[in-house]
């Protein structure tokens, strides 16, 4: 048999790393070329990783929360073919001299002469950088990655000097200074439970400390501390049972890790001014019910976020400033002649804000398409580094929450962010009588580097106006 071993590709946009989310396959199935086989995380998107071989899968040497640098070895598959298999096979690339992979897919060409890598991010034209790891000073046995050879390289014994040597399966590799065996996923249990792996005695294979081993030194610290009262036991951190815990702690990565970053630096970098309005939207509520029954609207979603976004698009048209980005290295206001909205979306993985490139120049009913398909791939997890990239405004719809309004903070790179609000019905003066009536508040937060109260002013009263009554688009559309 010819074992071939699939590493993690290189997604691009400046990314080492993705964690395994969800394996589609598991030891025994049969897989051919271009089958999903897992779902990783990296820090912009969800992504679905095609197989570049055909046969059995014989490992998966990655487990599900494990996060795997570019170049370490998730899978392998028994194509079925005769050949020698070493134990340095580890090494072996995801592609061979003599097979041929069709242009397109993972490994093969892409225009330009680049290589195709994760499905999404288009093709690799620079090589992932990897942190640097102090040397540990003693010899160990590692597996170095090769590219493009049939024969994988004997494995050789070097100094650990570099994150980039391939993950291999079963136990951990020997550590210095009496460091315990443990693999990663144990350790981090471990640590979690406050427990010192240097006092736990292993018994796994070769000494390794297991889950259970860890398991088996808190309960018996527990004890401890019940019977003396000492609290002086080696697990610092107590375990609850279930139902019980007074704190959990939700690692901070991915998407979540990336949006929170963006956010700091946008609140600390631009100068934020937040206005409101109040605004009589009944003349907008019946327009969405004229919609919905519509023949060109009866296959779409219409809610009143549509027509909200095209006021938004038609007020940024009067007051182009306020469609613009901050260069801080040239020291100017960049005004984009185009709008890319950003529709923020909550999403299971945290807050992600997509854009619809160029909507603009989409009718009333293109846009509307454009807003379901874009909603709908973001609570899949699966938007798409590009998606999220470029945007130019962005509209954030608290309303759906029933909250009232907001002072948000600014999508990266962007000037403004509407923030939409619940449309209630409440009493409004009409023609020296009270009435009731539709009724929401927008905000409007802008850079007050690029956009003055002026110019934030009449824009937020611009959307206002259209959302009053939609007819006035026909004059300004």
């Amino acid at each position: 048999m010819a074992v071939k071993y699939f590493n993690l590709p290189d997604p691009g946009e400046g990314l080492v790393e993705a964690e395994i989310v969800t394996w589609k396959v598991k030891v025994g199935d049969v897989v051919t070329v271009n089958d999903v086989i897992v779902e990783v995380e990296t820090a912009k998107s969800l992504v679905e990783l095609p197989v570049p071989y055909a046969g059995t899968v014989t490992a998966l040497l990655a487990a599900e929360g494990q996060t795997v640098e570019v170049g370490t070895p998730i899978i392998s598959v028994d194509d079925g073919l005769s050949g020698d298999v070493t134990s340095a096979a580890l090494t072996a690339t995801s592609d061979d001299d003599d097979e041929e992979i069709e242009a397109g897919k993972i490994g093969g060409a892409a225009p330009g002469g680049r290589v195709a890598v994760l499905v999404g991010y288009g093709p690799r034209v620079t090589e992932a950088k990897r942190r640097p790891r102090k040397s540990s000073g003693v010899p160990v046995s590692v597996a170095v990655p090769v590219a493009k050879t049939r024969e994988p390289e004997p494995v050789v014994t070097k100094p650990l000097v570099s994150d980039s040597v391939a993950t291999q399966p079963g136990p951990a590799l020997q550590a210095t200074g009496g460091k315990p065996l443990a693999k990663p996923l144990v350790r981090k249990f471990a640590r979690g439970l406050g427990v010192d792996l240097s006092q736990v005695a292993g018994s796994g294979e070769g000494g390794i400390v297991t889950r259970a081993d860890v398991e088996a030194y808190a309960a018996a610290a527990r004890s401890a501390q019940v019977i003396d009262g000492s609290g002086s036991a080696a697990c610092v951190a107590p375990v609850f049972e279930a139902g019980g815990e007074r704190e959990t702690r939700i690692p901070v990565k991915g998407v979540r890790k990336v949006t929170a970053q963006a956010m700091v630096a946008s609140a600390f970098t631009a100068p934020h001014v937040t206005e409101f309005i109040t605004v009589d939207v009944t003349r907008m509520m019946r327009l969405v019910d004229r919609l919905k029954v519509d023949r060109e609207f009866r296959d779409v979603k219409v809610s009143p976020l549509l027509v909200v976004a095209k006021a938004l698009i038609i007020a940024s048209r009067r007051n182009i400033g306020i469609n613009a980005t901050w260069d801080e290295v040239a020291q100017e206001i960049v005004v984009k002649n185009y709008v890319n909205l950003g529709i923020a979306a909550a999403t299971p993985r945290g807050l992600m804000v997509p854009n619809i490139k160029d909507a603009d120049q989409m009718s009333l009913r293109e846009l509307a398409d454009a807003m379901a398909d874009l909603v709908s791939t973001a609570r899949e997890g699966k938007t798409q580094p590009a998606a999220m990239s470029g945007g130019s405004i962005t509209i954030t719809n608290v309303g759906v929450f029933g909250v009232d309004s907001g002072t948000p903070i600014l999508n990266s790179n962007e000037a403004a962010i509407l923030c939409f609000g619940a449309v209630r019905q409440m009493p409004w003066v009409v023609r020296g009588k009270i009435k009731p009536r539709w009724v929401t508040q927008l905000g409007l937060s802008f850079d007050h580097r690029l956009v003055d109260g002026d110019l934030g002013s009449r824009f937020l009263a611009d959307v206002a106006a259209v959302l009053h009554d939609p007819s006035q688009a026909l004059v300004w559309g």
